[in-house]
């Protein structure tokens, strides 16, 4: 199945110039998700996973489903003020100004071994985010996994010491 053939083009969103890889054509597609998470839960199952982590907000639906899918817990990275309890925070630099995610203070220990999924890999800046909340936790990066990655951005390059896992992968804008 060419799970890339479900995943539309939306031009000039969220802003001119851009074109947005849509996963929700892939979503709305049983087989397609169905697909799409076996495909994700191969890459990782033999990882010793402990616990998976979704970025917010689609990072969520198939971090959550893989969690499920790999029998081990699921844990949300959220924006600032979405986390009820005692949080950690990392910021990081866009291209224009920055951004901040949290995770709760004890949804990780030294003991574990993380998967972080996200649905796309641009520049990598949120990921490496991500990566740094986990390891001020103690907890260990295991593996990285997108669904699309844009290779034109080069993206990887920031998260080089990590093992990162993408399904689809475009070579040019």
């Amino acid at each position: 199945m060419d799970i890339k053939k479900m995943i539309r083009d939306i031009p000039n969103f969220p802003k001119e110039g851009i074109i947005f890889k849509d996963i929700t054509t892939l979503l709305k597609d049983g087989k397609g998700f169905s697909e799409t998470l076996n495909r994700l839960y191969e890459i990782s199952k033999d990882k010793n996973i402990t616990k998976v982590l979704g970025i917010e907000s689609r990072g969520f639906i198939f971090g959550g489903a893989l969690a499920a899918k790999l029998g081990v817990g699921f844990v949300p990275i959220r924006k600032p003020g979405k986390l009820p309890a005692e949080k950690i925070s990392e910021t990081y630099q866009l291209e224009y100004g920055s951004d901040t995610i949290e995770i709760h203070k004890d949804a990780l220990n030294s003991e574990d071994k993380v998967l972080i999924h996200d649905d796309l890999l641009a520049t990598g800046g949120t990921m490496k985010a991500a990566c740094n909340l986990v390891e001020k936790t103690g907890a260990g990066v295991e593996q990285i996994s997108f669904i699309i990655e844009l290779d034109f951005l080069n993206g990887r390059e920031l998260l080089s010491k990590y093992d990162v896992q993408s399904l689809i992968h475009y070579n040019a804008e």
